[in-house]
């Protein structure tokens, strides 16, 4: 395998439009919440389907320079309006924004889960749905963990997933607030259950992610499909990490030339690795040899 890509793929290392060549390298996973198909005393959170008054805009087809990018928003009248921000669709008093596809039992994991962008829900017979991301509001993420530390709720060493989770636990009044300050909001579908216990939900190609060697990339720099060899550390450690990658995926906070999430698999061991990693990291795009590189990458 390392003769193949040896003989057939240029080497090119990434750098960001300013010249940076070292970047931010985060991890993500797929999260197991315990929840049901139908609301409950002990399951309040609904997980929610894409709404039918969701208004998607491809601009494409009259500026291809853009596209990367989509407008989301709904119809007020004659105007596209910006769509509902996670403070409105969490609102007690309004109408629900869509059906939901199951109800889970904590709203951090819910959030997290969105976060995530897919996952799998244990249902009370011992059955497993697993869910994925369907489309979201349209709304720019904004890091829980940030507002935290600039509010003085956490220092910077403790604004990983672990010490948001426990933050949350013991501040249940200042929860809800602090979750709306991501005004982002993702919305889920059903997905096939995996052909076996190992295989990973699907990517933005639609192809089963692997656990350690998969990773979600910003397709306005790197190619989606594209083989990317990883220079980076483990979590919380000077351990190197360096492997050859395939990005498959991409996500809303994936954003920059030299910013990778790399997947660590399924459940608590893989979320306690996600949840630590955030190492600097270098990539170098693999591209067969004597082909022109892709424009505007």
């Amino acid at each position: 395998m390392r003769a193949f890509f040896e003989s057939r793929f240029v080497a090119y290392r990434i750098y960001s439009p300013e010249g940076h060549g070292e970047g931010l390298v985060t991890g993500y996973y797929e999260p197991v919440l315990k929840g049901r198909r139908a609301q409950g005393a002990a399951f309040r959170h609904p997980v929610y389907g894409v709404p039918e008054d969701l208004i998607v805009v491809d601009l494409a087809s009259l500026h291809p320079e853009l596209r990367h990018l989509r407008l989301r928003g709904r119809i007020e009248g004659r105007r596209l309006v910006p769509y509902l921000t996670r403070a409105d669709i969490e609102n007690p008093g309004r109408p629900a924004p869509a059906a939901p596809i199951a109800w889970v039992s904590d709203a951090v994991e819910l959030f997290f889960l969105q976060i995530q962008g897919s996952g799998q829900i244990e249902l009370p017979d011992g059955g497993r749905m697993r869910v994925g991301y369907a489309d979201q509001n349209g709304h720019p993420y904004r890091s829980l963990g940030r507002y935290l530390i600039d509010r003085g709720e956490l220092k910077l060493e403790q604004a990983s997933m672990q010490g948001i989770k426990a933050w949350a636990s013991a501040n249940p009044a200042k929860l809800q607030e602090a979750l709306n300050q991501n005004p982002s909001y993702v919305f889920f579908r059903e997905l096939p259950p995996p052909a076996t216990p190992d295989e990973g939900p699907p990517g933005a190609l639609a192809v089963p992610l692997t656990a350690g060697y998969s990773i979600a990339i910003d397709p306005r720099h790197v190619p989606l499909g594209a083989p990317v060899f990883l220079s980076t550390t483990y979590p919380l450690s000077t351990r190197p990490l360096e492997r050859l990658m395939m990005a498959q995926d991409t996500g809303g906070a994936i954003r920059g030339a030299v910013r990778a999430d790399f997947y660590w698999g399924t459940g608590s061991e893989a979320g306690a690795q996600a949840g630590r990693m955030r190492q600097q990291g270098r990539m170098w795009l693999l591209w067969p040899r004597g082909e022109p590189l892709p424009k505007n990458n």
